[in-house]
């Protein structure tokens, strides 16, 4: 549709869009002259090896969790259980959980003191090593298996009904059912799963920082923020920036190069059926594809809650003050999220997809990168630590518009083609029209897509970890100095905080959304 047969406008969304490339643009030239002003340091044999570890874990991490995804999106897709809306539910835990409280939940299950190594101890079997490669590894696929999952359960109910009644009138069997349907559509979804799942792990910081294990374990966010914190080696970390820059660049776009459509065509909305899953061994296939994915997320979940509680009564007032600390950058970068996620899908949904391409920094470009940036245009002025809030506030806002602007954009281009063209009709355009029709019709997915920019920033740990002061933390930094002293009781009993303020400011956005909407 063209821009004049819309009822909104394109300056706003134009404006942010600009906005946001201007600032990661700003911050990649800082970037880049910093590193030409120094000369252009050459990267020693640490640096290279955190290259090929960062590269290597996210391979490893990519595969594995778009691998073990593959036959529990399949058992999903085509099983009906008591139980299975809550179970699809749940894959989404992880994404919100904060790493760092992943992270020590992952310790009490898998740790050298953990669960399964004291099962191991009754044995006489050595305790598990979790620091390292394997231990990165196995907290990302935790992270990322259920986004793969979702991703994959995606794929498969965007496959017609109709093409399966017609599989079964032809009489095709399960083998059949995979080639003609199943292995086209994971043509299509497979290399856009890898694509992201290698992103996220690629620009992950948190469980590098607590998972790594030294030197040999080390990846390339945590080598700039080494030497920006600690050795205080500009130039070095704007070369290694502009490393993983171009390693995000390059996993998103071939993921876009080698994704084939599936070419199903459309169906007309039949509720699907499928015959294909009778058969003793498929039942227990999908029964154990399923149990895995369960007890994967929700052990885990269990060590948090039940550490946690015994961690309470020994929280001190510092880590009170984080979390109000942590409750305030949250609100605050939610309220920038939807000023800039708003305009930004109104924008793309009116007919200018380049808009959408705004949330692509937020996905290459590692808030490490963007923090490095910022802070080499501040310290000439003033002291970065003193800009550690509003920049931490900033960096994540930006990092939640590639997830909020899958929300928000279909949910705008549906609402716009519904009723735009009956808009224009009565001359009702512009901010009557987005006040009246589009914004009571898009407050569920605004909700939602502010509890997931909220939850996110609730969990960051990245350039508050960067900026940050002695006296100055959020509850995430908080529970890494709590770990780093040892203090592992209270370190869990502030993660069991951070999950339950986590989710309920994710709830709190969410719910207030569709309890707008239903007014």
């Amino acid at each position: 549709m063209a821009w004049r047969a819309q009822p909104v406008g394109r300056t706003p969304g134009t404006i942010a869009a600009a906005g946001i490339f201007a600032l990661v643009a700003a911050c990649l030239a800082a970037v880049a002259w910093r590193a030409a002003d120094d000369g252009v340091p050459s990267l020693g044999p640490a640096d290279w090896a955190a290259l090929r570890f960062t590269v290597l874990q996210a391979c490893l991490s990519a595969c594995l969790s778009v691998v073990l995804a593959i036959p529990v999106a399949r058992a999903l897709a085509r099983r009906s259980f008591a139980g299975r809306r809550a179970l699809v539910a749940l894959l989404g835990a992880p994404f919100l959980l904060p790493v760092i409280v992943a992270v020590l939940g992952l310790l009490t299950v898998f740790g050298r003191g953990g669960w399964i190594s004291s099962l191991l101890g009754l044995f006489g079997l050595p305790p598990l090593s979790i620091y390292g490669l394997q231990g990165v590894v196995l907290a990302h696929v935790f992270f990322n298996l259920p986004l793969a999952t979702r991703l994959l359960l995606q794929g498969w109910q965007e496959i017609p009904p109709e093409r399966f009644r017609l599989a079964a009138q032809l009489g095709a069997g399960p083998r059949e059912v995979h080639r003609l349907l199943e292995r086209p559509m994971l043509r299509e979804a497979v290399p856009g799963a890898l694509a992201l799942v290698f992103a996220v792990c690629l620009t992950s910081f948190a469980v590098a920082l607590t998972l790594g294990g030294g030197p040999r374990a080390t990846t390339l966010e945590l080598a700039i923020y080494q030497a920006v914190r600690f050795d205080f080696d500009l130039g070095r970390a704007a070369v290694l920036s502009v490393l993983q820059l171009a390693l995000g660049l390059l996993a998103v776009v071939a993921g876009l190069a080698v994704a084939a459509p599936a070419g199903f065509g459309g169906g007309i909305g039949r509720v699907p059926v499928r015959w294909d899953r009778t058969g003793r061994a498929a039942q227990v296939l999908d029964g154990l594809a399923i149990a895995f994915a369960a007890l994967f997320l929700l052990v885990p979940l269990a060590a948090i809650l039940l550490a946690g509680l015994k961690g309470l009564p020994a929280l001190e007032g510092p880590v009170w003050r984080a979390a109000a600390t942590s409750l305030i950058v949250a609100g605050a970068s939610t309220v920038l999220y939807l000023a800039l996620a708003l305009p930004v899908a109104l924008t793309a949904a009116a007919g200018r997809p380049l808009a959408e391409t705004a949330g692509l920094p937020g996905l290459v470009a590692s808030p490490l990168v963007i923090g490095t940036g910022l802070f080499l245009i501040l310290y000439p002025f003033i002291d970065p630590g003193r800009a550690a809030l509003p920049v931490t506030v900033l960096s994540n806002a930006v990092m939640a518009l590639p997830f909020g602007l899958r929300v928000l954009v279909p949910a705008a281009r549906a609402e716009l083609a519904r009723s735009g063209r009956l808009a224009m009709g009565l001359d009702m355009g512009g901010w009557n029209y987005l006040r009246h029709v589009l914004l009571p019709q898009l407050r569920g997915p605004l909700g939602f897509s502010a509890g997931i920019a909220a939850a996110l920033s609730m969990g960051d740990l990245g350039v508050i970890a960067l900026f940050a002061d002695p006296d100055l933390a959020t509850l995430p930094l908080a529970i890494l100095r709590l770990m780093g002293a040892y203090r592992m009781e209270q370190a869990a009993g502030a993660a069991l905080v951070l999950a339950v303020l986590t989710l309920a400011v994710f709830w709190m956005f969410d719910r207030g959304g569709h309890a707008r909407a239903a007014l």
